[in-house]
């Protein structure tokens, strides 16, 4: 996936089942369309129009003192957004194993995937009838289609180990990858068209948003179909276990079984705190730009695309780093200049895109290679025969865990009124991460977990 997401957990698996190599290069063209298709809501809706659009509604409906009250509960309409953020994720958490021990109790991913992905692209697409004071339809809307967006990943995911032999798998991701990034650099740019030039296409600023936001779920539902016609379920045994109650019960086996590897454990709690401090920066990042520094949603959309392109260069220069130094200690020089990012985003004045931007290209720099290393990190502290269940977990840290950053950011936000008071909150994140990290011993954790130590990690 590209920016607002998280990069997907390849999780392992058997070669593909008496496929032809023709038959199974024909389900790897179609498993590249999905990033294509849903890696524009978390570029165009996520990361650029959403936050900021959603927060000037929610103030269109607030009270003189700035509260919104949905369900009696009072707001502050600047934490609307990050609420709504965090309250997906925690959606996606209680669907993530139901669903997912539904497709391996089955076999039957397609019909899954195909819920959870034209949900979501309904809920983007719906977001065209946003206007007026309709923040609580924003709201719903947004958990709704973040949530579905997590769900259709897992069961994405889980199709690689299918249409990919061993020694392919990581090109295969990476292709995947690359899709989803070109996809959204490819809408952004569509949509900066039409936002800068709405007068001229006789809209109003608000229909220009409106109309972005919604095609994004257009696109997504129009793309899924390539992936649908092209991947095949596979048969499976049931094993007479029902969905929820395996997918719990199975969750609960793999943590403990991870007591057993405590240094392991460590490690993704490490990634846990971390991963959600980037989660967050990069969900709320536009939102802080339009509020606190007054900057317009041609300079966010512009600085999104810088960060698309330098992240693809960022990964791949610091993956050189980490065969110098070895990943452990390029993680930990990441976190900290994630830390210098924050404060400077906390010091940077308003009206000031030249700034911004070279806040976007460093944040580029870095989101792609931490991520990366992180998992290629993690694969080597995964016990042999153990890798499917290990990492459901680390997807499930990855993408089902990081609602306490937004939770945290819009509470900042609610008790101070100042953005830049919940962004510089977020270093805590960071700087807990890296302390988590710096302590756990990489060698001693591989060792323990029976696989050969690399000469660098």
């Amino acid at each position: 996936m590209s920016t607002g997401t998280a990069g997907k957990a390849d999780p392992p698996g058997q070669p593909p089942d008496g496929t032809t190599a023709a038959a199974r290069k024909r389900e790897q063209q179609g498993w590249y369309f999905y990033d294509f298709a849903c890696s524009v809501y978390s570029t165009s809706v996520l990361t650029v129009f959403l936050g900021p659009y959603l927060t000037s509604i929610a103030k269109a409906a607030a009270d003189p003192d700035g509260f919104v009250h949905p369900l009696g509960i009072p707001v502050r309409a600047g934490s609307l957004f990050a609420y709504s953020v965090s309250a997906s994720i925690v959606v996606a958490v209680i669907l993530m194993p139901i669903v997912g021990a539904a497709a391996d109790r089955t076999g039957r991913k397609k019909p899954l995937l195909a819920a959870a992905a034209y949900t979501g692209a309904a809920a983007t697409a719906g977001m065209f009838f946003l206007d007026g004071h309709r923040y609580l339809l924003g709201a719903f809307l947004l958990i709704v289609a973040n949530a579905s967006i997590s769900v259709s990943m897992v069961l994405y995911n889980a199709y690689l180990p299918q249409i990919s032999e061993p020694e392919e798998r990581d090109a295969v991701s990476s292709r995947g990858w690359a899709f989803g990034y070109t996809s959204g650099a490819l809408v952004l740019v569509l949509n900066l068209i039409l936002y800068t030039g709405h007068d001229s296409f006789g809209l109003a600023e608000s229909d220009a948003v409106r109309i972005c936001l919604a095609s994004a779920g257009v696109w997504w539902g129009a793309f899924t179909l390539v992936p649908l016609r092209r991947l095949r379920d596979r048969r499976v045994r049931p094993d007479g276990e029902g969905a929820v109650g395996s997918g719990w019960k199975q969750l609960r086996a793999t943590l403990r079984d991870m007591r057993r590897h405590p240094l392991t454990l460590s490690f993704l709690l490490a990634y846990l705190v971390y991963n959600d401090g980037i989660q967050t920066v990069i969900s709320q990042a536009s939102l802080y730009g339009s509020e606190e520094l007054g900057l317009d949603q041609t300079t966010l959309i512009v600085a999104v695309l810088l960060v698309q392109i330098l992240a693809v260069a960022g990964a791949l220069g610091m993956g050189r780093l980490a065969r110098t130094y070895g990943a452990k200690r390029t993680i930990l020089g990441s976190l900290i200049v994630w830390t210098l990012i924050l404060l400077s985003a906390y010091l940077l004045p308003a009206d000031a895109p030249v700034f911004f931007f070279v806040l976007a290209a460093a944040i580029g720099l870095v989101l792609g290679g931490s991520q990366a290393l992180s998992r290629s990190l993690f694969s080597h502290l995964v016990p042999r025969g153990k890798e499917a269940e290990y990492f459901s977990a680390y997807e499930m840290s990855d993408r089902g865990l990081s609602w306490l950053g937004p939770l945290v950011f819009g509470l900042a936000y609610q008790l101070t009124g100042s953005y830049r008071d919940a962004i510089i909150s977020l270093v805590a994140f960071f700087a807990l991460g890296a302390v988590l990290l710096a302590r756990v011993p990489v060698r001693r954790a591989v060792e323990a977990a029976g696989n050969p130590v690399p000469e660098r990690i």
